[in-house]
């Protein structure tokens, strides 16, 4: 099967070190020059694309593609791959699935309650908005498509070199505090899973949460982390006097339990990390966060 990626970031990249096998060949999008060497020396060709300018060949890999992974997210209020490559990637002769990488902050503000795909989004901020716009054209696109198109709402993301029990260990963990507050986490090897699961059994238009079975307070992975690690945690600070990015700000304006039975029912997944502990205790395992002199 020939993959190519719009996006090769973080999860993308984890994705591939688990499952590239499964691939004859793969191929993907980077925003910098510098990024394409470093692909290539993993083994993926890499092409330029920076939401506006793009290298050519982009289109011929499209052309040869089975399967195509996009990860590159609405810029203000286009669908930037969508701008540049609809029409190519409608008259692919050989693509029949699509995946799109989303998130879970379209379902906006719960009130702590539980939502599933069948919920409808109810985005809180304008980046989620723009996201369920592009959600939604990539899904207009495979209504009549011989691919199938396929949404993946990502929780909150964590693994190899992004977790808790690096900031811990680094100094940088935060135990911010709001009251009820509670988010759904994922680790990336489940999200691997999830899409290799996908690839193998597409199915037309299908929306799926990819999130683990138990949403949890924020400061409570700080602190689980930093028991694991054997370290006082960061103390608690109130939500109200704590210093935050506007950006980070935003992710507390949500407050929802997301259900994940889609992913078991119509794709088989059993979680290998079905809350936060069994997946910060394997990266503890893995090394994660312990500092040698």
């Amino acid at each position: 099967m020939n993959l190519f990626v719009f996006g090769l970031g973080y999860s993308v990249r984890q994705f591939l070190s688990l499952y590239r096998e499964r691939f004859t060949e793969i191929g993907g999008t980077v925003r910098k020059p510098e990024k394409v060497r470093a692909m290539e020396a993993e083994g993926i060709q890499a092409l330029r694309f920076d939401g506006t300018d793009f290298d050519p060949r982009i289109l011929e890999r499209i052309a040869r593609a089975d399967a195509l992974l996009v990860s590159v997210p609405p810029v203000s209020e286009t669908d930037p791959v969508l701008d540049h490559f609809a029409e190519a990637i409608a008259s692919a002769p050989h693509l029949r699935w699509i995946g799109y990488l989303s998130t879970v902050g379209v379902y906006g503000h719960a009130d702590g309650d539980w939502v599933d795909e069948t919920t409808p989004p109810n985005p809180a901020t304008i980046r989620s908005r723009h996201r369920i716009a592009a959600e939604r054209e990539w899904l207009a696109l495979g209504e009549s498509a011989p691919f199938a198109v396929q949404i993946f709402r990502l929780a909150g993301i964590y693994g190899p070199g992004r977790n808790a029990l690096v900031k811990v260990a680094d100094g940088t963990a935060k135990r911010i505090v709001k009251q009820g507050q509670v988010f759904n986490r994922i680790h990336t090897t489940d999200i691997a899973q999830v899409l290799m699961a996908s690839i193998e059994r597409p199915s037309r238009n299908a929306i799926y949460n990819v999130a683990d079975d138990e949403p949890g307070p924020p400061q409570d992975v700080i602190a689980y982390a930093s028991d694991l690690l054997r370290r006082e945690p960061p103390p608690e600070v109130p939500f109200e006097e704590a210093e935050m990015t506007p950006m980070a700000r935003t992710f507390y304006e949500d407050n929802k339990r997301v259900r994940n039975t889609r992913i078991r029912t119509e794709l088989g997944v059993m979680l290998r990390y079905p809350t936060y502990r069994e997946g910060l205790q394997a990266l503890l395992e893995a090394g994660e966060g312990i500092t040698r002199d």
